[in-house]
């Protein structure tokens, strides 16, 4: 049986509230794309305080929704974003969007499968292969794992050496053809192909290279931490790889 999603601190969202909520969902579909942008950034502050479970019946453009675990998230963009390497390596980094975007770019196109039960097919993600970030810093012979951190303030996630030098693993900077939007854990993000979506970390600010993996956000409360789709978490879904 799949983990239930835990109730985070704070007042939770009351029914008639998310009754209308639904309502606006379906508006939403046929809407103009800034209300649906105005329900999206509602959701945002609403999902990490309902407790029903709601937030997750909501349609949203292209098959996703917006969702944080965090109450708010800062918006980044090239003039100010940075992205770390770092830990158990012999040449520390810190990139800038412009920087990330200069190397050499692989494109994949794979469905994409939330823990939950969703699924978008064909979605297009872009970026830098993690492994090229991990061999540009020399990674130290007795790392075993890398540790990610967001700059939401609170996601973390972790894979293994092997895991992370695999070709279908990106610091993605586009997603679905276009520059990868704050709503989508924009300017960076995670992508772990072959795992269940939340393996691939929104608003990705931080690479460490540690010794052991340390389990992340979903993993504390009760996910698996190696999340392949359809071999993990009591599901049978189709691999998305």
């Amino acid at each position: 049986m799949n983990p239930e999603p835990p109730e985070e601190r704070g007042t939770p969202v009351g029914r008639r509230v998310f009754l209308g909520t639904l309502a606006l969902g379906a508006l939403g579909v046929v809407a103009a794309p800034p209300l649906q942008r105005g329900m999206e950034a509602f959701l945002g502050s609403a999902a990490g305080k309902d407790p029903t479970g709601l937030t997750g019946l909501l349609p949203n453009g292209g098959g996703f929704r917006y969702y944080s675990v965090a109450a708010s998230v800062p918006h980044k963009n090239a003039s100010n974003y940075r992205l770390t390497v770092d830990g158990l390596v012999d040449r520390p980094a810190a990139y800038t969007l412009d920087q990330l975007k200069a190397l050499p770019q692989t494109r994949m196109v794979k469905d994409v499968q939330c823990v939950t039960g969703w699924r978008v097919p064909d979605t297009a993600f872009e970026g830098v292969r993690l492994s090229v970030l991990l061999d540009a810093a020399g990674v130290r012979s007795k790392a075993g794992a890398i540790r990610f951190t967001c700059f939401d303030g609170t996601y973390t996630e972790s894979l293994t050496l092997d895991q992370a030098r695999r070709a279908d693993v990106l610091v993605a900077v586009r997603m679905q053809d276009k520059d990868l939007g704050h709503d989508h854990g924009g300017p960076v993000r995670l992508y772990v192909a072959p795992m269940y979506f939340y393996k691939s970390a929104k608003w990705l600010s931080g690479i460490t290279v540690t010794e052991d993996v340390k389990p992340g956000y979903w993993e504390d409360r009760g996910y698996d931490v190696d999340a392949w789709v359809g071999r993990s978490n009591g599901r049978d879904d189709e691999p998305t790889s």
